[in-house]
Formats: C-alpha cells, structure tokens, sequence
C-alpha cells in the first residue's frame, strides 16, 4: 500500500527519469535551443550598440566633466587649459535665487559672471571707495587680481567695469570643488547690504554638499601609502577561501556537526536570557502587555513581560525542531556531508573552475561600464542654449531689452543700454530628435543593463554546471573527465543555449524592474500615503522579492539541466523543478546545510581579514620590523574598510562556485538514484562514500571494478 501511495506522489511530480545506456553525462550531440529568445536577444543587442553610437556621436560628456564660463569655453581645455577653475563674479547669487539641486540640475551654473581661472582666490577683498576712480590694471592685474572677463580694457575705471559687470566687486578665500570656486564655510564674508545675514547659511548649505577636497586628498594619500598591504590582505583572503574548500574535503563531517551544535548552544542561550529577563520583570512587577497596548515606540517592548516570553517561546520552539530534524533527518544530513566532500573533490579535479568567476567580473565590468558612459553621452547630447540676462531690470536702459531670448555668448554685451546685461546659460536643447527620444534611449539602457548582467550571470552558473556534471557523470574518476571540462562547458553553453540563457535572464529582468518601478512609486507616494496603502505597498513589494527569489532559484536549476542534456530553457526548468519536489525533504536539508558552511566559511575569511587588518593598520602589532611597518594614515579604518569589503568579494567569488557544485552534484546525484539501482547493467556513477549511507552496493561489472572513489 505504502509503494502504491509513493508511486503516485511520484507520478503527481512528473515521471522519475529512466535508465538510457547511451547516457554518460552532459550530451555532446544537441541542438540550438530557443532560437528565437536568441535572435530577439541578438537584436536587442544590436540596438543597444546602435543606442551607444548615436549617444558618442552626439553626446559630449565635457558638459559634466569640464565647468563653462560666461562665454560658453571650457575651463581647462583649448584656449583655457592653464585655468582649469571656475570663478563666480557673485557667488551669493547662487545661494539666494535658487537651491543647490536645481544648481546641479543646470550644471552648476548660475545668474552671475563666471570666468575661467588658473587658481582659486586664497583670501578676502572687497572693492573699497578710493579704488572706484582707479583703472583695472591698477586695481586687478597689478595686484595679482587677474579675475575680470577676457578681453576687458585694462584702462577702464574700476566703477565703469562693477557697474557692467566685468570684474568682481569682492573675493572670498576658496578652494576648487568639482571644478568650482567655493568659499570656505568659516571665511568672514564681506559687508553685502541686503544679503550678509543670509552669507553664512548659504555657504554652509553648499560646502557641505560639495566641498570633498580635502577628504578625497587625505583618502588618495591613505590608499597611495596602504595599496600593497591591501593587496597582501587580499591574498590573504584568497588564501584562507582555498584552505576552506580544502578543510570541507577533508572534515566536512565534525565541520557541520561543530556548526550544528554551536547553532544548538546559541538557540539555548537565547532562551536562557530570555527566562532570565522574564522572571527580572515578573519579580519587579514590571509592565504587561495590557497595560502598554499597541504603540510605535518599539523599545518599550523591551519593558514588558510577555515580550520576553514570547521570544522564549520562539526559540524553545526553533530548538526543538532543530533537535528533531537531527533525529529523524540524520541521514539525509549523512547524505549532505558527503555531497559537500565530493564538491570539494571536484573543485580539487578542476582548479581553473576557481578562477572562471574572474571572467564573470571582466563581464559584469564591460556591462556596467558600457551602461554608464552610455547614459553619461545620451545626458549631454543636448547644445547649451544662452538666454540673456540682467541684474536689475528696472534700471534705465533696460525697458527694451528682450531678457529671456536667445543670444551668443561670443559676442560682446557691454555696449548694451542695460547695465550689467550678458549672455548666461539656460539649459541644454530637447528639440532634436535624440534629444526628445532621450527618456526611452534611458529606459532601453537600463533595460539593455539589466538584461545583460543576468545573462553574464546565467553564462557563468551554466559554464560551471557542464563543468561539474562531466565530473559527476565520469565512471573512472579522474580518468573520464574531460581534458578541459570548463572550456568545453564555455563553448558548447556558447553555441547551442545563448537563447536559453537569454530567456531565463529576461524573466529575472523583467521582474527586478517591476520591483525598481514599484520602489520609485513608493518613494514619490510616499508622504500622501495613509497606513492601508502603506500596507498595500508593503505586500507588493514582498510578494515581488519573493517572486525574484523563487525565479532565481529556478533559473538557476534549469541551468544545470540545460548544461546535462542540452534542451530549452521550459522543458529544463520544468524537469528540474519536478526533480526537486520529487525529493523535497533533501533538497530542503542541503540547501539549509550549504548555506551554514558557506555563511561560516564567509565569516571565517572576512572576519580574520578584518581583524589582522585592524591590528596591523592601527599599529596593535608590535616588533615586525622597519619592513613590516604599519604605515601613517589620515584615516586608518579605510583600508581596513576595503580589505574586508575585498575579502567578502573574492569568498563569495570562491564559495559561489562551490555552491554551484554542491547543486549540480544534487541534481545529478538525484538522477543517478531514479536512471541507476546498481546492478552490473545499471550501475551507480556517485561516490562510494554515498553508496555506503544509502546502504547500496555497486555491482559493477569486472572490468568496472578498479573504479576509483
């Protein structure tokens, strides 16, 4: 009765897979699959590269990386190139007409004279009354004051060139940022009427955003002092990752039955605590849940009893079922422990699978970098348009002027009737064609973005998969695999399933976008929310991360199968899923086992980086020698800082193929229990070490006997 129930579970999660005697691993014979997926993938491509060229072609990214002046020249570049800085004439008009994102928003510019200079102003001058009579060479040029428009007469009064604007009124000390001249926070502003009061705030408002000098200078120098003892602890971190994968293959069982236990020890802890914290407030008449009720303030839960209670309650709950699985599920951990061993063998077979995350970087690096300078030349393939603009347009002469009009900021102002008049930047041009398609050129980049960065992804998990099923799938280990498995893996992925892996990696897009539109709603939404549509909101965005998750998840297996037997990405997601839930309790107990090992072996790497990082760059380890000095930094904690954030990089690098294995390994071993029973004509391909857990003999044929472990 019991077979009968078990046969029809089996048959409700697909067919088992049956014994073929031509099967010996990842096919060799296939086809192409979801061609069309690959053509569409193709094309897309091809528009992406299309959208690149029409972005160089008019796009010109030294409107953001080079400042202009009143005239349209750019600073540091051409006739300018020995004055790489920005001068603002009033740089109060900046601050008081407008705010900083709008500011950044028209490229810095501002309503005031702006000129090209060699260096910032160091200190603070104002125009004083006896210098109104005296020309600008005596005033400016002689004084080292060389900070008027080009092409001013130097023979005119000082009065006569305030008064149309063609030298500054005042100077304050500054310093260059992004490019600009901004005055120091606590300079002593000069006496402005109408405007001192508002002097301070609104310098304060823009250094704080944009004054970075002297923090990037200092980080510069620390990183140009600390570069090779940030490498050495790389090494150090690639170093403990291989010795990790190598303590696997060799104690993987006392490995997780130390994490087990010490996972056990911390639940017991916890509820140690917590009794200890309930039976404090009980003693003390502390406050009950009724007496407090619902409110937001969270840190009074910590105040009442049924808080700690009920957390006693979770992890006596957690530490029983833990207990229980160690009980009833010991063998299929027997199980987990030996896949994690033959992972490990079959990372030692094939090294260069190791460093074949490298190539998965060099990618993911192409893409990103060609998004960004892409979208940087679709940003600035507009024309600046100059409009002109005056101080003061109630003052006589300024009747007639057309403000607000198109004009050159070539040609000369200063004859103009209106005092003070002069050609400014407005905007960058949206009349053309590219300029008005720019929101979708955006959109397809971003979308051309993502779309690629899954791919590169779904490419990797495939290559290592084909790799790994050559391994699991050789009868004489190591005589049977391939002589170059990851190269045969990376070209066969290559030709036959770039639409496969297109297809999968474009559900995977399709979903993270929605989670990105659905974020960016949220945040416009935000402050006209009330608490249902908050809830709402909520829900969906759960229901999304769940979504992408189990999508990861089945990408992920459907790749294994594309990489074994070479069909679509459908069919091979579908028999991957079935294969799964055909053996749901194990899969269950690998995949929490593999997510201990690798988060403790995460920890392990990142944890001992960044405490020899810590000591050493602090200056705790003492009698090194003059060679192994620590060296003297402005901020110490930075490059502890990147060594950490590297070693979590190259760990996840390593542990990312190592899990691969251990899945692949899964699935083929769950097929080689459904194709095989271990007669002479059907004999297991796994490990003898899971042979013995299952409690199942091999009978191979006489000439199978010599096969290896």
């Amino acid at each position: 009765m019991g077979g009968k129930q078990k046969l029809a579970e089996d048959e409700a999660h697909g067919k088992p897979a049956k014994y073929d005697p031509s099967f010996r691993g990842p096919i060799k014979n296939r086809s192409c699959t979801d061609v069309i997926c690959c053509v569409l993938f193709l094309l897309f491509i091809l528009g992406y590269i299309v959208v690149g060229i029409v972005a160089w072609v008019y796009g010109d990214p030294r409107q953001v990386l080079y400042p202009r002046n009143s005239t349209g020249a750019y600073c540091g570049l051409g006739a300018n190139k020995d004055k790489p800085y920005l001068l603002y004439f009033n740089i109060f008009s900046c601050i008081l007409t407008t705010n900083v994102i709008t500011i950044a928003e028209k490229g810095l510019q501002c309503p005031t004279p702006q000129v090209c200079v060699s260096t910032c102003p160091d200190y603070a001058w104002t125009v004083t009354p006896t210098e109104l009579k005296q020309t600008v060479r005596d005033v400016f040029y002689t004084q080292n004051r060389s900070f008027c428009l080009p092409g001013v007469s130097q023979d005119v009064e000082v009065l006569q060139s305030l008064q149309n604007e063609l030298c500054p009124s005042f100077l304050l000390p500054s310093i260059p940022v992004l490019g600009r001249c901004f005055p120091f926070a606590n300079s002593t502003p000069p006496t402005l009427p109408g405007i001192t009061g508002n002097i301070s705030q609104g310098l304060s408002g823009i250094v704080d955003r944009l004054d970075a000098r002297d923090i990037s200078v200092k980080i510069f120098e620390d990183f140009a002092q600390s570069w090779y003892w940030i490498l050495v602890a790389l090494g150090v971190a690639l170093v403990l990752s291989l010795l990790f994968i190598l303590l696997l293959r060799l104690v993987a069982g006392p490995l997780v039955l130390v994490l087990i236990v010490g996972v056990l020890a911390v639940l017991a802890y916890g509820i140690y605590h917590c009794w200890s914290k309930y039976q404090e407030l009980r003693d003390k008449k502390g406050l009950t849940l009724t007496q407090v009720g619902f409110t937001t303030d969270f840190s009074v839960y910590g105040s009442v009893q049924e808080t700690w209670l009920a957390a006693m309650i979770v992890l006596a709950v957690l530490e029983g079922i833990l207990l229980l699985m160690l009980i009833f599920l010991r063998q299929r951990i027997r199980i987990a422990i030996a896949l994690l061993k033959e992972s490990s063998k079959a990372v030692g077979q094939m090294m260069s699978t190791m460093f074949y995350p490298l190539v998965t970087f060099v990618l993911l690096f192409i893409c990103i970098a060609y998004w960004a300078m892409t979208s940087l030349y679709l940003a600035t393939s507009g024309q600046p348009q100059y409009v002109l603009w005056a101080p003061n347009i109630t003052l006589s002469g300024c009747e007639q002027a057309a403000m607000n009009t198109s004009c050159n900021p070539l040609e000369d102002q200063s004859k103009s009737p209106c005092p003070g008049q002069m050609c400014v930047f407005q905007q960058y041009s949206s009349t053309g064609l590219v300029q008005r398609s720019l929101f979708n050129l955006q959109i397809y980049g971003i979308l051309g973005l993502f779309w690629t960065l899954n791919w590169v992804l779904a490419l990797g998990q495939c290559v290592m998969a084909g790799a790994f099923a050559s391994f699991y799938w050789a009868f004489h280990k190591p005589q049977d695999i391939p002589t170059f498995p990851l190269s045969s893996a990376f070209v066969r992925t290559l030709r036959y399933h770039t639409g496969s892996l297109a297809f999968g990696a474009l559900i995977l897009t399709l979903v993270q976008i929605a989670r990105i539109i659905l974020e960016y709603i949220d945040h416009k939404l935000r402050g006209a929310q009330n608490a249902m549509a908050r809830c709402i909101m909520c829900c969906f965005k759960c229901c999304l991360w769940c979504l992408e998750k189990f999508i990861k998840f089945l990408n992920r297996n459907a790749y294994i199968m594309i990489a074994i037997y070479g069909k679509n990405f459908c069919v091979s997601a579908k028999n991957a899923f079935m294969l799964l839930m055909r053996n749901v309790v194990r899969v269950v107990v690998l995949d929490k086992v593999t997510d201990l090992l690798l988060l403790f072996g995460k920890l392990l790497v990142v944890g001992g980086v960044g405490v020899l990082s810590f000591f050493f760059f602090s200056g705790g380890i003492h009698g090194l020698g003059k060679d192994f000095k620590n060296p003297t930094l402005n901020y110490y904690w930075l490059p502890i800082m990147t060594c950490v954030v590297g070693a979590y990089v190259i760990a996840s690098g390593f542990f990312s193929v190592f899990g691969m294995c251990v899945d692949t390994l899964f699935l083929c071993f769950l097929e080689d229990l459904e194709r095989n029973d271990g007669s002479p004509d059907r004999p297991y391909y796994m490990s003898k070490n899971l042979l013995k857990i299952l409690g199942k003999k091999n009978q191979v044929p006489s000439e199978n006997k010599k096969r290896k472990k």
